[in-house]
């Protein structure tokens, strides 16, 4: 079992070549794979949650290096879906899984392989010629003897499936330990190649789809028991405010936050519209920080019912 920590020999540095690629991070939902692909990338691009199903779309971080650009898709974690938006999401995971350069199975170290994870690696065991990382997240949580322990079940998770894991590393994204080997072990499984972004992109999504996210990130706070995978958010419009100086600009964002029943409105809104208001002032910050301009966000709540089993809706919400 090759198990990668600093201390190891990095990998042979491969002069002047170049490599440019795709790095897919899987696992079941809440494993830490936003966490982990915001840390490699230096800045927020996938949204982050305490529950699972908080990623909905392949957000792409990109990650520049003088040797390589490594571009990290995001997906929605794997599970057993329960509506149509959960059949969709696990098709999305399975499309992202034939294009990529390279597999990073993500596996927190905190808890016990369970059967969400051997559902995923069996089907990773099908997928042949792409490399494999098994990624060992969350290490800040746990005690030495429970990684070392953790670390044999995954190596052996491999073996009893046919395949050998290219590489397992323990990383912390919080802690940020072991994140930039974590990149010196991906960039090698790239193939050879120019760079396929501009220097200084970060991602691709288009900036109203983060926007988007940002509001749902802020709108799930707080709600996680009531409202977990009830919630979507459309941008209707963002256009600069005309009658503003170029040296004061402001953007004006509309948005709704869609939910599937009536009763579930006034859990967002909340008493007197408090709850709502702190939506948009947290979202807003974070939306100002991102796109580097003031804002003004104009938010209203709609409902769409059962969103999440209906292919029309489904469509009209971007899924």
């Amino acid at each position: 079992m090759s198990v990668r920590t600093q201390s190891s020999e990095p990998p042979e540095s491969s002069g002047a070549i170049h490599r440019a690629g795709f790095a897919c991070f899987v696992g079941r939902p809440n494993a830490g794979k936003s966490t982990l692909t915001n840390a490699l990338v230096g800045q927020k691009v996938a949204i982050t949650a305490n529950q699972p199903q908080t990623t909905r779309h392949t957000v792409r971080g990109i990650v520049h290096r003088p040797d390589a650009q490594l571009i990290l898709v995001d997906t929605p974690g794997l599970h057993k879906p329960r509506t149509l938006l959960g059949e969709r999401l696990n098709d999305v995971v399975r499309t992202t899984w034939a294009e990529v350069d390279v597999i990073g199975f993500c596996l927190p170290a905190n808890e016990k392989l369970g059967p969400g994870d051997r559902f995923i690696a069996k089907e990773l065991a099908s997928i042949k010629k792409t490399p494999k990382i098994a990624i060992v997240t969350k290490t800040d949580l746990v005690e030495g003897k429970a990684l070392a322990e953790q670390l044999i079940a995954i190596d052996q998770l491999g073996k009893e499936l046919g395949f050998e894991w290219a590489e397992i590393v323990p990383v912390s994204a919080v802690a940020d330990k072991q994140v930039d080997l974590l990149a010196d072990l991906l960039v090698p499984l790239l193939p050879e190649g120019p760079a396929l972004y501009p220097e200084g992109d970060l991602t691709d999504e288009p900036e109203q789809v983060m926007v988007a996210e940002l509001i749902r990130e802020a709108a799930l706070e707080g709600v996680r028991d009531e409202l977990p995978h009830s919630i979507a958010v459309v941008v209707e419009e963002m256009l600069p405010r005309e009658d503003r100086p170029a040296d004061r600009p402001l953007l004006d964002i509309h948005a709704f936050v869609y939910i599937e029943r009536p009763s579930q409105k006034g859990i967002i809104i909340g008493p007197k519209g408090k709850r709502l208001k702190e939506v948009g002032i947290k979202s807003r910050k974070q939306i100002e920080a991102l796109l580097g301009t003031p804002v003004f966000l104009d938010l209203h709540v709609k409902v769409a019912k059962d969103w999440q089993r209906d292919p029309r809706q489904l469509r009209k919400l971007g899924f």
